[in-house]
């Protein structure tokens, strides 16, 4: 029987990438007003390389890109550019449709809801409570908490451990297929794919489900109630 449903964070709940894209364009645009001598697009893809180098949630990101690209920091660009991302991230970090009404739905079932990310602990919380969604999770399991990453099983077993659930009584959904979905799966833990938040255009997921739009979450878990009941006929 299913008791909770493991979720992961960006790109699973919230659209993060969008949010990353906006803030970033809006950072190099105040930058240039500012009077940065960079062309826009140059100045955006180092920025996206920097991060490939340091990871997507680095919070030097700026600094490191000015002294990448002029050997120096000037603060006037930098207080620029950091303004405007703050802004642009506050205006376009948002859920996917149906998250609150299928968190809602899930809840009123009685099933206890969990996150597992890889952000770092603040990160997380400062997004989930911006989204009014943090009273809706516990435990919340972030890097921060652990020191390991998906798909090792370490972040896993410690929400199976705070829920009190074993692998068999929840399911994982993410977006991330080698680490979201690999990671439950070694576990035994049933997985369901987030193809609605997937950027790489995954073609093979891996997972047990996949669902192109998170209220379809209801229906798996109403597919499962039925294949239990079936088999415990024979």
């Amino acid at each position: 029987m299913i008791r909770g449903i493991l979720f992961d964070l960006d790109n699973t709940l919230l659209d993060f990438m969008r949010m990353k894209r906006a803030s970033v364009d809006a950072a190099v645009t105040a930058m240039i007003d500012s009077g940065m001598p960079m062309p826009h697009d140059e100045a955006v893809r180092l920025v996206y390389t920097i991060y490939d180098e340091v990871g997507i949630e680095n919070q030097e990101i700026f600094d490191r890109f000015l002294v990448r690209a002029f050997k120096t920091v000037d603060y006037k660009w930098l207080a620029a550019g950091i303004v405007a991302y703050r802004r642009a991230r506050n205006n376009y970090l948002v859920t996917y449709p149906h998250v609150r009404s299928t968190l809602a739905e899930l809840l009123r079932r009685g099933l206890r809801l969990a996150v597992i990310s890889d952000a770092p602990r603040l990160g997380a919380w400062l997004r989930l409570a911006q989204l009014d969604l943090h009273h809706m999770f516990d435990p919340v399991v972030t890097f921060d908490d652990t020191g390991h990453r998906k798909p090792s099983p370490v972040p896993f077993e410690r929400a199976l451990s705070l829920m009190g659930f074993s692998p068999k009584e929840v399911i994982m959904v993410g977006d991330w297929p080698e680490r979201d979905m690999v990671g439950a799966k070694q576990l035994g833990i049933v997985t369901v794919f987030a193809r609605y938040g997937d950027v790489k255009n995954t073609v093979e997921s891996g997972a047990d489900y996949d669902i192109d739009d998170i209220s379809q979450l209801v229906q798996v878990l109403n597919l499962m109630d039925v294949d239990e009941d079936q088999t415990s006929l024979f």
